[in-house]
């Protein structure tokens, strides 16, 4: 049974570090959700506003607070989780599960790409309330790129930096909210989910504005996805606070807009027709900071959606560096990138906010469906009651397909560009996954227990230079008892590695994300050993590290002397060196492959030419290692029809009567 305790535990550092990094998208949806579903032309209708503010709190509840809060969280991995999280608790079940897998993910890191843009662009170009010229294209690059910069730092250090502003940011929605929710009491009838129905059933276009709705709850997939930066317990308790604040400011705009019946709302905003005028600048100070901080949800978020894939074979091995000593922290030097480059790329696209609407929110929607599907599975495998599966099935499958139908209307004003974008990283995410399962059908094994006579004579072969004291080879092999054929080749064929003691290491990657345990399979007592290390998929895999573990319990328990094997050193107790083989596979020319197949293992070596390498990846000392290109041969070219047609002796009599 694992322990929750800790994930339970709710602490005021845990508060703010919640409040810093994933409530910042959800908690600015105030200043622009009205707008986008009023519109500026339409005069305002009583009904038509109790109607948006009805299907904003139903949305919150339904989606947000139920769906996520209450149900998803529940699906932890070990304290982690996120789509791939929930993924790898389900993966062992059905192999169709990687399909909502790779598009809720892929989904999700392109909502990390637009998120941040128009996040930022609609902070500064607030300032145009106060500067009416200011050029803000320059001063949005620029923000974005100091948000990127200070990733490094770790999201523990970023959070308690934008905790408190955040803090500051609901504490004014709710005050502002509360206060004009006494404009028109009436307000409140919102509450009624009838008046939901009847903006969506019966006002024309009706059902078209949940495109606009949805941008109320855009920010709830990183909740589920930062539960392992700040815990399941601070999420839940800071969320009652968020909502509360979200659910006064939202009420408080209905109540102004009643106050309004039968005007346009032209250039107002609701939320900003809140403040007294005097306490118009700092309000949109404190605005602008709130929607800066609203891109830090998807970027953690991505960051941890990253590492899990990686492990999972998803996601080519890139860097992970831990900033921090709390496990839940992490930075992915090359997404941060990555995610800063097609930042920019479409703010310079977008120039504005309001053009990059139409491309905001369509691929969370898919993201939302995924975990949704995902979710039913989880509690199919719980043994949770048919009944109730069903039922989470219909209610949101329903609700997030509306949603769905209704932001494909954004596909042509911009939509396209995060369905692009998801497309691509989609493609990388089944590139990677099919090109592991086709090595690892086609990797050749062999036991052993079949060599260890020649690994001992080979051992004590003087007339070899040897090779290392203690080789070390890192290997794919699960079996305790088995060997890539390759390994063998190399240690025998390709070269004699001559040593004193052979070491076979395999790393496991399991579905628990914290799993650090290992198990030693004693081959030949001082000749011939093979280590396997289970590690869990958020496990920096620092191989040097734990070995050097492994072998300090072995020379403790008297199972192995790795005093070196020459007279002069083993007399002063001096240990013997290390060295370290890595094989790094490569696309042989000898092959034969199906056009599909080709096409997958050329952009899979492509990738990879630009990725970590194998030594990096496993944490090994550099100095010590040993790098041997190995051609993989997918499938071999067959029936290679060569003609002899010189005149040698021997062709000829085999050629007589």
């Amino acid at each position: 049974m694992q322990d929750n305790r800790h994930l339970d535990k709710v602490t005021p550092a845990g508060l703010l570090v919640a409040l810093g990094i994933i409530y910042g998208d959800i908690g600015t949806s105030p200043l622009y959700v009205l707008s986008a579903i009023l519109g500026p032309d339409l005069p305002i209708d009583g009904n038509m506003v109790r109607g948006a503010i009805s299907c904003i709190f139903w949305t919150l509840t339904l989606q947000t607070t139920i769906k996520y809060v209450v149900l998803i969280l529940r699906a932890d991995n070990r304290g982690e989780g996120g789509i791939l999280a929930l993924y790898a608790l389900v993966r062992r079940h059905a192999r169709w599960l990687t399909i909502p897998a790779i598009l809720g993910g892929s989904a999700l890191l392109a909502d990390g790409v637009i998120t941040p843009p128009i996040s930022v662009s609609s902070a500064v170009e607030g300032l145009e309330l106060l500067y009416p010229h200011i050029p803000t294209v320059p001063i949005v690059l620029a923000i974005l790129t100091v948000l990127f910069l200070i990733q490094a730092l770790g999201t523990s250090v970023v959070g308690t930096a934008f905790g408190p502003i955040m803090v500051i940011w609901f504490v004014m929605l709710g005050v502002l909210g509360a206060i004009h929710i006494a404009d028109a009491p009436s307000i409140l009838a919102a509450v009624n989910p009838y008046y939901a129905w009847q903006l969506l059933t019966q006002y024309p276009g009706g059902f078209w504005l949940l495109g606009s709705v949805f941008l109320c709850t855009t920010g709830a997939e990183a909740l589920y996805s930062d539960m392992g930066h700040c815990g399941r317990g601070n999420i839940r308790f800071s969320w009652g606070l968020v909502k509360t604040c979200l659910l006064l400011n939202y009420f408080g705009q209905g109540a102004w807009l009643l106050t309004i019946q039968g005007q346009a709302l032209g250039d107002r905003k609701p939320f900003y027709s809140l403040m007294p005028e005097w306490f118009l600048l700092p309000g949109i100070i404190v605005a602008t900071a709130a929607t800066v901080i609203a891109s830090q949800a998807l970027i953690t978020g991505s960051f941890t959606l990253i590492s899990e894939a990686i492990r999972l074979n998803f996601w080519p091995k890139v860097q992970l560096r831990f900033p921090s000593l709390h496990k839940g922290q992490l930075y992915v030097p090359s997404l941060n990138f990555l995610l800063w480059l097609g930042c920019v790329g479409v703010v310079l696209y977008f120039r504005e906010a309001s053009n990059m609407e139409g491309a905001y929110g369509l691929a969370i929607t898919l993201t939302m469906l995924m975990t949704t599907m995902l979710m039913a599975y989880y509690l199919f495998i719980k043994k949770f009651p048919t009944w109730g599966i069903v039922l989470f099935l219909v209610v949101y499958l329903g609700i997030e397909g509306a949603f769905l139908v209704a932001n494909l209307v954004k596909f042509m004003h911009g939509g396209w560009v995060s369905l692009v974008i998801g497309s691509l990283i989609a493609g990388v995410m089944y590139v990677w996954l099919e090109a592991y399962v086709i090595k690892m059908r086609l990797t050749e094994y062999v036991r052993i227990d079949q060599y260890l006579t020649a690994f001992k004579e080979l051992s004590r072969d003087i007339s070899i230079p040897k090779y290392a004291t203690h080789l070390v080879f890192m290997s794919n092999a699960a079996r305790q008892s088995e060997i890539e054929t390759k390994t063998i080749y190399s240690i025998f064929q390709k070269r004699p590695k001559r040593a004193d003691i052979y070491w076979f290491i395999h790393v496991d990657t399991t579905d628990d994300p914290y799993t650090m345990e290992y198990k030693v399979n004693t081959l030949a007592v001082d000749d011939c050993y093979k280590i396997t290390f289970r590690l869990g998929f958020r496990v920096e895999q620092r191989i040097n590290l734990f070995f050097r573990k492994v072998l300090e319990d072995m020379v403790k328990n008297k199972e192995v002397d790795i005093t070196s094997r020459y007279e002069s050193l083993n007399r002063q107790n001096v240990i013997g060196d290390f060295r370290f083989v890595v094989m790094e596979k490569f696309l042989s020319f000898e092959n034969d492959l199906p056009f599909r197949e080709r096409i997958i293992m050329n952009i899979y070596f492509f990738v990879k030419s630009f990725t970590t390498s194998e030594d990096r990846w496993f944490g090994l000392d550099s100095s010590s290692v040993k790098i041997e290109k190995v051609p993989l041969v997918i499938r071999p070219v067959e029936n290679v029809k060569l003609t002899r047609i010189d005149s040698h002796p021997a062709a000829k009599a085999a050629h007589l009567p």
